[in-house]
């Protein structure tokens, strides 16, 4: 499945952001500038395993390198210091972030072609965001 993620994508629509970036503790100016943003994400995968995850906008870059299983430190968008985990359950990549007794779930799946990414904060405040694939340039 982790291979079934590889390449880039695009941001074509988004719901609930600003209430999701809220109660993740991101201002009010923040807030703004990232319900403008539309990232783009680059996955690759080697030998089944996520070499990198890197998330593009104009306002902000952010890469995570990992091993499904292992946990590993991150600094989020957001500027959240993290203690992150990535598994794979059935066919949804699931990424558990947790700091200052805090938790975000993230999980991206494909569905129709598209990856679909939903996030969840605390309470469940759901955040999904449709991604669909890039064609590369010919």
């Amino acid at each position: 499945m982790v291979d079934q993620l590889q390449g880039k994508w695009k941001s074509i629509s988004c719901e609930n952001f600003e209430k999701y970036m809220k109660e993740m503790g991101i201002g009010r100016a923040n807030r703004k500038l990232g319900r403008l943003a539309k990232p783009s994400c680059d996955q690759s995968v080697t030998n089944g395993r996520c070499d990198h995850h890197k998330t593009k906008s104009i306002f902000k870059n952010n890469k995570i390198s990992f091993k499904l299983g292992e946990e590993f430190e991150e600094t989020t968008p957001g500027g959240q210091k993290t203690k992150s985990t990535v598994t794979l359950d059935n066919d949804t990549l699931v990424q558990v972030q947790d700091w200052n007794g805090k938790e975000t779930t993230i999980r991206r799946k494909l569905v129709d072609g598209k990856m679909v990414v939903v996030s969840e904060h605390f309470l469940p405040v759901l955040s999904p965001v449709v991604i669909p694939k890039m064609e590369s340039p010919k």
